[in-house]
């Protein structure tokens, strides 16, 4: 997947430098290194390509990464997070580099994994957002995490992301319109930040020559009342740091109101409203919540070419659960065994034979 703890990652690795270069690997790569891969390689290309921080995406990169891949594409050094990446026979994917001292390391931003989003779409099906069932579905789920031997994984278990001031400054463009600029204003739950997503805010973003797009995210509950089920799979603190981190949003409103007010309009001196082709729900009393845009003459409706929805994401997962329940706990297990190792290494007296 690509989600906001792999945009975080990438900001804290352009901070170290000056020129970012991202390489994403293969489907074929990761079915066999991983597992299956909820995102195919074209769409995973495009969504990094979209993060606000990557100057260049290298297409189907090793998925170990040696010097020779470093020096073909001019680079000093590269960066991962202090997780661990193995390959299919336990290795670290980053030794070679390692002991070149060409490897730095950043923080893996907390509460977020990709396994962790499997398995929240994985119960989708099962339970309501509100109901208490939902939560000890999740709490079963999450206690479940980590049942191989050696006790809890530390980066792929489930923990809650908890969200800071500090981490907005760091994804926000902290820009404000300026003269000569169209402000453009799209509303959503983008949960589950995807390619359907990016493609749409492209689009937006190419409509003017100098455009501030505005980003309105509505509230949980606003969310599971249009979508149903479980739905938001991310929560309104996740989904703002997944659209901050796009390249084409210049502002995010957190918990914008379902009907696009004249208030909201003159608060953010909004030229363009745009909505995708997804059905518009009508707001709880039953009006149309682009009324006051569409008479004014200034909504937009976009067709952004693709047809991926969050909707389309979780079913995905849930054709593949199986493969999907066997990935993570394999995954898990694999990272305790390489753990387990390395304390048996350091606890070994110095001196002594391997």
């Amino acid at each position: 997947m690509v989600h906001y703890g792999h945009s975080n990652q990438l900001r804290q690795a352009r901070a170290m430098g000056d020129y970012l270069i991202v390489g994403v690997h293969t489907d074929e790569e990761i079915a066999k290194h991983k597992g299956p891969p909820v995102f195919a390689q074209e769409e995973r290309y495009k969504m990094v390509q979209a993060i606000k921080w990557v100057d260049e995406v290298i297409p189907a990169a090793p998925y170990v990464t040696t010097l020779e891949t470093l020096d073909k594409y001019n680079c000093d050094f590269c960066v991962h997070g202090n997780d661990i990446t193995l390959t299919v026979d336990g290795r670290d994917t980053y030794e070679e580099v390692k002991e070149a001292g060409r490897y730095r390391e950043c923080k893996r931003t907390q509460g977020v994994s990709t396994t962790d989003l499997v398995g929240r779409m994985l119960l989708v099906t099962k339970a309501h957002h509100s109901s208490q069932e939902m939560f000890s579905e999740y709490r079963k789920y999450a206690d479940s995490f980590g049942k191989c031997p050696g006790g809890r994984n530390p980066w792929t278990g489930v923990s809650q992301f908890l969200q800071t001031s500090q981490k907005i400054i760091q994804f926000a463009s902290g820009k404000e319109p300026q003269p000569g600029e169209t402000v453009i204003y799209v509303a959503g739950a983008f949960d589950l930040f995807h390619i359907g997503h990016v493609d749409f805010l492209e689009k937006v973003h190419k409509l003017a020559d100098r455009p501030y797009v505005i980003a309105g995210l509505h509230f949980d509950q606003e969310v599971n009342r249009y979508k149903g089920k479980n739905y938001p799979i991310m929560n309104l603190h996740e989904r703002t740091l997944s659209v901050l981190a796009c390249r084409y949003v210049s502002e995010v409103v957190i918990g914008a109101p379902y009907s696009v007010t004249a208030e909201l309009l003159g608060h953010f001196k909004v030229d363009l409203v745009c909505h995708g082709k997804t059905e518009i729900v009508p707001d709880r009393d039953g009006a149309d919540p682009y009324q006051e845009p569409k008479r004014r003459g200034i909504f937009h409706q976009i067709d952004s070419g693709s047809n991926l929805t969050t909707d389309l994401i979780v079913q995905r997962i849930i054709k593949n659960r199986l493969e999907y329940e066997a990935r993570n706990q394999k995954k898990e297990a694999k990272e305790l065994a390489f753990l387990e190792a390395m304390r048996q290494q350091e606890a070994q007296p110095e001196g002594e034979d391997e």
